[in-house]
């Protein structure tokens, strides 16, 4: 999983990623160079893993990982070529984090994130519609030197340069956004997004705005304060968070919605060797989940064995699930489920 963050000039981008990785410890992610982006391998935290750990004691634990990328300064539409191609940075992400300052200016002007939003918005827009254009222009070329289209490629381009030219994100028609015969384009509008209000230390509330945004959720994070709490000592922080009314960091808040807006769950593998949580999308069908893992354990798939989590934690053992009839085979179509623990059987 890997979220790119993006927002206009003094928006707070940089501060609240440097709250996200430093929630952990971690270093902010450093770039080769000034236009190269910043990334940070975030450790998912999940207390099922430290309750599996405790029963399997395993050599080695591994819990699920997400990647926040911070790119250099977004540009505008009407940038030089070599500048609009910054955008390249985030277009390989699957979602997007869009961080809206939400506090005064430098100079004391006040903040107008819808503004702000809209604005971005419009660029990714307009950006998204340079290259649906460029792509139905060179469809149409072949067209007319004898080469037509296969599949529902032009169908599905009209329609985005439909919904393009009204002003309108395409991730407000998920099941075109998400069509295969997209997907190599990247679009930036297309892609999931979580709108980040950037607000002052003191306020905690979201602002009002005109219209919802499309396709797209709100939270607030006060990136400046959240930073300062993520370098602080444990019991110092704790102080702080409870005064200011902040229950989880910044970060888990983000993890958590990050998998929501990926539509993600974990699943589970146990041993004495390893325990390891396998973020995969909602739905996966096992034989998928296999895939996750190895390509070896898909193309020898033969049964997956399943348990759920909570019976373990409720029965205390894999042998007293068993005993209550909580273990079971499963084929290729069972669709894994968030909390479930699977052994694979395959052969090759």
């Amino acid at each position: 999983m890997k979220l790119g963050i993006i927002g206009l000039p003094e928006a707070g981008k940089a501060t609240v990623f440097a709250a996200l990785t430093g929630a952990r410890g971690d270093s902010p992610g450093q770039s080769a160079g000034a236009s190269d982006p910043r990334i940070a391998t975030i450790t998912v935290l999940d207390q099922r893993i430290d309750y599996l750990s405790d029963i399997y004691q395993p050599k080695k634990i591994s819990q699920a990982r997400i990647e926040y990328l911070l790119p250099s300064e977004i540009p505008s539409v009407k940038a030089s070529k070599a500048e609009r191609a910054l955008w390249s940075q985030v277009r390989n992400c699957d979602a997007l984090l869009h961080v809206v300052r939400n506090f005064p200016a430098l100079d004391g002007a006040p903040p107008e994130s819808e503004k702000d939003f809209r604005q971005v918005e419009e660029e990714m827009i307009l950006n998204d519609l340079v290259v649906v254009e460029k792509r139905l222009e060179r469809l149409e070329l072949d067209r007319r030197r004898g080469k037509p289209p296969e599949g529902k490629e032009p169908e599905r381009l009209g329609a985005c340069r439909a919904i393009l030219e009204k002003g309108i994100a395409l991730r407000s028609d998920p099941e075109l956004a998400e069509a295969q015969e997209l997907r190599g384009f990247t679009l930036l509008s297309a892609k999931p997004m979580l709108i980040i209000l950037n607000n002052q230390d003191e306020d905690e509330t979201l602002p009002e705005w005109s219209t919802d945004p499309t396709g797209a959720d709100r939270m607030v994070v006060r990136g400046r304060l959240e930073e300062d709490i993520a370098h602080m000592h444990p019991e110092e922080a704790e102080e702080f968070r409870e005064a200011y009314h902040i229950a989880e960091s910044a970060l888990d808040r983000v993890i958590r919605r990050s998998f929501e807006l990926l539509n993600r769950i974990s699943f589970f593998t146990v041993g004495p060797d390893e325990v390891k949580a396998w973020p995969i999308p909602d739905g996966t069908p096992a034989l998928e989940a296999a895939g996750a893992i190895h390509s070896d354990i898909k193309r020898g798939f033969i049964r997956a064995e399943v348990f759920h989590f909570d019976d373990l934690k409720e029965k205390g053992s894999f042998l007293e699930c068993k005993k209550a009839g909580l273990v079971r085979l499963e084929g290729k179509d069972y669709r894994v489920k968030d909390g479930d623990i699977i052994t694979f059987r395959f052969n090759v």
